[in-house]
């Protein structure tokens, strides 16, 4: 499966270390420059711009053939949806609701970092908890009820409720 990230996942599972379960998960992995160019931005935390500096491996960089400008988002959001539609990705990481509505009404499948984790906790990779944990220690706007939701079901999947 093609998985096209924006940059706000990226950005949050460098922070908190867990940015490696994206190819475990998915495959492969594509961001645009744009993406790139944010995280490597002077006000991004040193961590992410280093690790943007030099992008591992399992990332590929594409550029969209066409970007639509008209979507009125930021760079990076607009290049993102634009390459997961040019590939006909399977999945676009986005965590702006305005972005993932949009992309939502293109036809793509849309998740966000939150969900990523939930899906590497349910698959063994990480302990949801402490992931959640890490990610409340950066700048991350959490939706509390859905965070809540996720712990909930975890904790029932683990057999903790």
């Amino acid at each position: 499966m093609i998985v096209v990230c924006d940059t706000s996942p990226l950005n949050y599972l460098v922070l908190i270390g867990q940015v490696e379960i994206l190819p475990v998960l998915f495959g492969r992995i594509v961001a645009p420059p744009a993406v790139i160019a944010e995280m490597q931005h002077r006000g991004a935390p040193s961590e992410v711009r280093e690790w943007a500096l030099v992008p591992p491996q399992w990332l590929e960089i594409i550029l969209p053939g066409t970007v639509a400008v008209t979507l009125s988002l930021g760079a990076g959001e607009m290049e993102a949806i634009s390459v997961a539609q040019e590939l006909k990705a399977g999945l676009l990481l986005v965590d702006e609701r305005k972005a993932s509505a949009i992309a939502q009404r293109l036809g793509l499948q849309v998740v966000g970092t939150l969900n990523v984790l939930a899906l590497a906790a349910e698959r063994g990779l990480i302990d949801l908890q402490s992931a959640i944990g890490e990610l409340r220690k950066t700048t991350f706007r959490e939706p509390t009820k859905l965070v809540e939701e996720l712990l909930k079901r975890d904790a029932a999947r683990r057999g903790r409720i």
